[in-house]
């Protein structure tokens, strides 16, 4: 029984982890190194953030046994100085958690968690990020390359550690040995995570509120959508006209490297890597007259080009396609609202399963859509208003011993005093995970990381997917640590010796570096209100929209000229889309009546006819996305699709050629 909890916990982190995956990258198109490490990363990093919460109750319970121990023998050294009669020791009144573990389950767990964590987010992703958009033809060579970039990256690194190093080392008094080399590197590691923090705190801490409040304001969604697809359909044109020009190199590099090249075989590699539409595309181009031989330098950066060019095309057309999906719903919810009906019509029929259809027909959809989910937002934002304020004041004063101002540590301490192992458990979740959503959600959506993007129905490639485990690996023993502070069981913070949980006798505490260490307490709570207040304000988008960058700003002149702009789009789009639907019905209705007609005709004319065996005329019923792409062709990149549309099934242990490719 006392494992039950602990396990249902894994189970749920791993189903969690495997269940986003699947909704987000592709198991049976991306490689199966991608797929198990970003797959570890995620599920570790939901391991922390469920079983953390148990590790603080046992440390809790732990508390109150050294509590209990200590006491008698004070009443006891107390009488016999005044040489009175010694009682008996008092019972040991602490409640035992139904979910503790014993001792060594925790210290293993987080062992193998760290290291293994340390290991995928600094060495084993980054060589695999770097391998997958390296432009050489083969393993020997990509693996130089990824070296390469990462002994750049990772260089910078050394060369200020060197420096802190040689800091410490003339310091008098100070002297170098193994465990504080590894105290050096845990708060070199740490200082990076909580300012990388703070960054984001400030800025979701906000952010998610507001938009769940703006979400709920059916107008302001809707506008800002056409504000969103008209700046998309920018980002869309400049990727289309990036792949034109790697075509035209492409159609010169083609004409000059003959099949008898020895270079051939490395062009044709990169030209096997576009889409069917964009290799007909460069093979009914003409030749130039007189091309130049490329070196195979030159083939190298062109196939690196490629590689991006075609990654950041993925990724806009994704985009594009989910942004068209989204402002239709919207419009659709925005006429129904108006219908005295009350049954949800759709403008363009989607295919649902059945189980769907009767759990969530036309009537339930329309009373949620257009009536239920304002409220429902609205109360969501009230909620993370509280958590969001909460936090931030936490963050003010968890610096603070006496008294006691955090008001998550308050908390903790009143739940401490009753026993009360289920709150404690609940509440610590419900933060630790409300601060991983405000963390991780705003790291995808900052425009300067705009080339990694997060796309459901399985079109996130695995240069994003390896960013997002990357990402998660670096920022959760951070974000763990500060909420260690905050509830006050970090002996460094509170400056009190006190029982430490396990998580912090492996992962370290919350400190920085010495250099910095010094007046730490004053300006992070400070950067955290700082951001805060300029994101409430949103000092950031103004002062961008200044500088000419396209921001939504609702009082600006570029903000209504946008939205203008993407009203005319997606009018366009509508058309588009209506004019190909019932181009498709009126095929439909031929092939039916002349499926009926050539019946009919056979079964009057059968006596005197005999009729030879003849494929039948009528059509399987097929979906609209797919006789969209029997009529115009499948599209550049992998189209949006709905999670129930079937998805051709290959084996995982024969990946197509993608990351590891050319081997």
């Amino acid at each position: 029984m006392a494992y039950a909890l602990f396990i249902i916990e894994m189970i749920t982190a791993f189903v969690l982890a495997a269940t986003l995956l699947y909704r987000y990258g592709d198991c049976y198109r991306n490689h199966i190194l991608v797929t198990l490490s970003v797959l570890t990363a995620w599920y570790f990093s939901f391991v922390i953030m469920f079983i953390l919460p148990l590790d603080i109750s046992s440390t809790v319970y732990r508390q109150c046994l050294d509590s209990a121990h200590s006491t008698p023998t004070t009443s006891l050294q107390s009488n016999i100085s005044n040489v009175t009669t010694t009682e008996a020791p008092p019972e040991n009144h602490c409640q035992k958690p139904w979910s503790f573990v014993p001792d060594i389950v925790f210290p293993n767990l987080w062992r193998v968690v760290y290291w293994t964590s340390q290991c995928l987010t600094w060495l084993i992703m980054p060589m695999m990020q770097s391998y997958s958009k390296a432009g050489d033809f083969t393993v020997k060579g990509k693996l130089k390359s990824a070296l390469v970039d990462n002994a750049i990256y990772y260089g910078s690194y050394l060369f200020i550690c060197g420096i802190l190093l040689i800091y410490i080392a003339l310091k008098p008094g100070v002297y170098l040995d193994g465990p504080k080399i590894k105290a050096i590197a845990s708060s070199a590691s740490n200082t990076w995570g909580l300012f990388l923090l703070i960054l984001l705190l400030g800025y979701a801490l906000v952010e998610v509120p507001r938009n769940l409040w703006n979400n709920s304001k059916k107008n302001y969604t809707l506008t800002y959508s056409y504000f969103k697809v008209a700046k998309l359909s920018t980002d869309k044109c400049e990727a289309e006209e990036t792949v034109d020009e790697i075509i035209e190199t492409l159609n010169s590099v083609t004409a000059a490297v003959g099949p008898g090249h020895p270079l051939h075989r490395h062009v044709e590699t990169i030209v096997q890597k576009l889409p069917i539409q964009l290799r007909d595309k460069l093979n009914s181009r003409a030749p130039p007259e007189r091309p130049t031989a490329p070196s195979f330098k030159s083939l190298v950066n062109l196939h690196k080009k490629t590689i991006k060019a075609l990654h950041v095309l993925q990724r806009t057309e994704t985009q594009w396609g989910l942004m068209l999906e989204r402002i239709f719903h919207l419009e659709d919810v925005a006429s129904n609202a108006r219908s005295p009906d009350q049954r949800f019509q759709h403008t363009f029929h989607t295919p649902r399963p059945r189980l769907q259809r009767l759990l969530y027909p036309p009537l339930v959809e329309w009373y949620w859509e257009c009536f239920l989910k304002q409220y429902f937002l609205k109360a969501m934002a009230v909620v993370t208003c509280i958590l969001s304020v909460a936090v931030v004041w936490s963050e003010l004063t968890f610096f603070c011993k006496k008294p006691v101002l955090s008001i998550f540590a308050n908390i903790i301490n009143a739940s401490k005093d009753t026993y009360n192992y289920a709150a404690i458990v609940s509440i610590s979740t419900l933060v630790i995970a409300y601060m991983f959503y405000c963390a991780y959600s705003t790291v995808l959506k900052i425009r300067l990381l705009n080339l990694y993007y997060l796309a459901p129905h399985h079109q996130t490639n695995e240069y994003s997917l390896i960013f997002s485990g990357m990402m998660v690996c670096r920022l959760t023993p951070a974000m763990c640590l500060n909420f260690l502070s905050l509830v006050h069981m970090d002996s460094h913070v509170i400056k009190e010796r006190v029982r430490e949980t396990f998580y912090t006798q492996i992962m370290g505490h919350m400190d920085v570096l010495g250099i910095i260490a010094e007046g730490f307490n004053i300006y992070f709570p400070m950067l955290v209100v700082i951001l805060c207040l300029a994101t409430y304000l949103s000092l950031g988008s103004r002062l961008l929209s200044l500088c000419g960058f396209q921001q939504f700003v609702g009082d600006d002149e570029l903000t209504t000229d946008l939205v203008d702009e993407g009203r005319e789009i997606m009018k366009r789009e509508k058309r588009k889309r209506q004019r190909a639907e019932e181009s498709l019905a009126r095929r439909r209705d031929y092939s039916e009546r002349f499926a009926n007609y050539r019946a009919d005709r056979d079964n009057r004319d059968g006596d005197y006819y005999v009729t030879p065996n003849e494929p039948s005329y009528k059509q399987p019923e097929l979906s609209i996305e797919d006789e969209l792409d029997q009529r115009f062709g499948e599209s550049t990149l992998p189209t949006v699709r709905t999670e129930f549309d079937g998805r051709r099934r290959e084996k995982m242990t024969m990946p197509p050629r993608g990351l590891f490719d050319d081997v």
